[in-house]
């Protein structure tokens, strides 16, 4: 899983002395992707272990003398731990979502 982001180029000062935020189109127009893009991504790796280790626990079932018992079991794990990441990456986005709608404005 790789979740680099690019960085976004920090606003310069103008000559009031006062910082200028960039636009949205110009935060949209950075090169790289974004946080929606790493998370789609990520959760599109998640799915594909999920499907891999459901694939090769069937052929296991099915007694298909190419598929070992040993490399079933790592793809269950590996799909067993990029599940409990998701989660805990939504349990935080849930609750820092939920922080920020009861500060006081």
């Amino acid at each position: 899983m790789d979740l680099r982001l690019s960085p976004v180029s920090t606003p310069l000062p103008t000559r009031t002395g006062m910082v200028q935020r960039p636009s949205a189109s110009a935060i949209a127009d950075a090169k790289g992707p974004g946080f929606s893009t790493a998370l789609k991504g990520a959760l599109a790796e998640v799915s594909a272990a999920q499907n891999e280790s459901t694939r090769l626990q069937n052929e296991v079932q099915m007694e298909n003398p190419n598929v070992s018992l040993e490399e079933t079991m790592v793809a269950i794990q590996k799909a067993q731990i990029g599940f409990q990441a998701t989660l805990h990456v939504r349990n935080r986005m849930v609750q820092a979502y939920s922080d920020i709608m009861n500060m006081q404005v």
